[in-house]
């Protein structure tokens, strides 16, 4: 018989609310079963849990994250979900270099300011004193 996992048990593990949980139920990603009013996540839901955690720190959508659990299904030999997965890292990758890109360009220019206004700053502060 295959372990069971409990709701907080999972959240613990995963270091996630109940309610983080839940909504990741709702939103289709995790099928839990019902034994009366407490859900069981069977060895399956934790997988895909653990999936959806690192999906969410790589900087996947939810909707990436579904693509690419939705390839395990359709896939056993996980070829097509690695192809698609290497290829949203890469679109990724892509994004991560221009953004990066963008914040070394506005920091190169907030110093060249900061400078300027510092340097403008100490000869007005230069002529009040001249003055007083």
């Amino acid at each position: 018989m295959s372990k069971k996992y409990g709701i907080a048990e999972l959240a613990r593990e995963f270091d996630v609310t109940t309610r983080t949980i839940r909504f990741y139920e709702d939103k289709g990603l995790l099928a839990p079963v019902r034994e009366g009013q407490r859900r069981v996540y069977a060895p399956r839901d934790r997988v895909r849990l653990r999936l959806i955690m690192r999906g969410k720190r790589l900087g996947f959508s939810l909707e990436e994250i579904r693509q690419l659990i939705d390839l395990y299904d359709v896939d056993p030999s996980e070829v097509t979900q690695l192809r698609h997965f290497l290829d949203k890292i890469h679109e990724h990758k892509e994004t991560l270099v221009d953004q990066q890109k963008d914040i070394a360009e506005t920091l190169a220019e907030m110093e060249r300011i900061e400078a300027q206004c510092s340097s403008l700053l100490s000869e007005k502060q230069k002529k009040r004193q001249t003055a007083n």
